[in-house]
């Protein structure tokens, strides 16, 4: 199934919101400004500035700023989950299913959801316990996927280390490309930096 398949399956399930409507532009321009101001410096003039409406308005989508920190860290997983649960369908050995969870992760820390990807880790403690709560349910669920997959790995003698700290190891590597990764200069695309991760692993 497509990105965009899927993409429009969540947003009929109102799962994620649609990036075209007023309230997915809103969490679009949230997850940048969260980005790059970070969530304590944006105020809610701002983000109604981002999308061209009055402040009040913004209260028609979310009662709360919190609201917004966590819609946008919500359907980011729940967008990237789904993503990866169709890599893995379209793969069928436990070595292709790695490659496609390490391919769907490396696009969406580099490309569309990539802004949404960080405010996650970097503005963590900008929520409260109870929605920490509810986004660390959704988060086991993402990580499950991994480490079904390296414990399947580790079963057949492929993969030698433990799959928690593999899963811990690529975790923090692949986020860190966002830093260096610059495929517009002509360098590898996802593709063959997918297969460099796969090769050091010696997968």
């Amino acid at each position: 199934m497509s990105q965009n398949k899927i993409l429009q399956s969540l947003i009929a399930e109102n799962l994620v919101s649609d990036p075209n409507g007023a309230r997915g532009r809103l969490l679009t321009e949230a997850a940048r400004l969260f980005r790059e101001k970070g969530y304590e410096r944006t105020t809610v003039r701002d983000l109604a500035a981002a999308v061209g409406i009055q402040s009040g308005s913004l209260f028609h989508h979310f009662r709360t700023k919190e609201e917004i920190l966590k819609a946008v860290m919500v359907e980011t997983i729940r967008l990237n989950t789904a993503l990866m649960q169709a890599a893995l369908e379209a793969a069928d050995t436990n070595r292709e299913k790695l490659r496609g969870l390490v391919r769907a992760e490396l696009e969406s820390i580099n490309g569309q959801t990539g802004e949404a990807m960080a405010v996650l880790v970097f503005e963590w403690r900008s929520l409260s316990a109870a929605s920490q709560v509810e986004v660390l349910e959704l988060r086991d669920i993402y990580e499950k996927l991994w480490l079904d997959v390296l414990e399947s790995l580790k079963r057949e003698g492929a993969l030698k280390a433990d799959p928690f700290v593999v899963r811990r190891m690529l975790t923090g590597a692949l986020s860190w490309t966002v830093t260096w990764y610059k495929p517009e200069r002509g360098g590898l695309t996802l593709d063959g930096l997918t297969d460099q991760v796969m090769a050091m692993m010696s997968l």
